[in-house]
This record gives structure tokens, sequence and C-alpha cells, in this order.
């Protein structure tokens, strides 16, 4: 096997229409926190997110299990099914979070495909609503 052959690209990586909106509310938590850095962090922010997206293309798994997957209200459980549904609906039956520093970007995922469906800050408790 060729070194080429070893870092074949093998599922398309692409992100559900409202993930530019989960982009402008991390922006704007940014500004809140600390309007002076956060231009240079959310440079930082896209750039690890353009180099998660070349791992996820070699490696749909390679994120964790989402560790949401086990809600413990009526309303997580509504979230949950929200999210299976727009999984599944997209032929994704996969959901994985993958850890950029103090982010975390939800997405689901085949084995030929992969769609990011949020981001939040760590400490958030919930995804931004999907659409």
């Amino acid at each position: 096997m060729s070194r080429s052959d070893e870092r074949r690209v093998s599922a398309q990586v692409g992100a559900a229409p409202h993930f530019a909106d989960c982009l402008l509310a991390v922006h704007a938590f940014m500004v809140e926190q600390d309007a002076a850095s956060a231009p240079a962090r959310l440079a930082q922010l896209k750039r690890d997110l353009r180099e998660m997206t070349t791992v996820l293309a070699w490696s749909p798994a390679s994120g964790r299990p989402a560790r949401f997957l086990k809600p413990n209200s009526a309303q997580a459980s509504l979230r949950l099914a929200a999210v299976r549904q727009l999984a599944q609906s997209a032929n994704l039956p996969h959901l994985r979070e993958f850890v950029i520093g103090s982010h975390l970007v939800l997405y689901a995922h085949s084995d030929t495909e992969v769609v990011l469906l949020s981001i939040k800050y760590h400490r958030q408790l919930t995804y931004t609503t999907f659409q």
C-alpha cells in the first residue's frame, strides 16, 4: 500500500445549513468574553475546524461518542429525538463529538459522509437548537 493510499479520503465532509449561525453565536460569546481577543480566537477556531474536517474525511468516527445520548430529563429527550431525526433523515446513523480546544463540534456520520451539526463552548449545557 502506498503512502497516498493510506491517506485516501473516505468521506465527504459538509455542514448543516445552520452551522454558520452556530459559528456566529460562538463569535458573539467570544466578543462578550473579551472583544479585543475575539477576532484572533475566532480565526484560530476556524483553522482548527479546517484541520478537523481533514481528519474526519480520513476517519469519520474520529470523534468521541456524543455524551448527550443518555438524556436525564424530558427536555433532553426531546432534543435528542430531534438530533436523531436530523441524522436519520440525512442517512447518517452515528452521532459523535469532536473536541477542539474549549469547543465541542457535534456531527453525524456514515462511512462515506460527515455533516457538522452544531458547535458549543464546553461549559454550555446544550447545543444550539436544530432546525
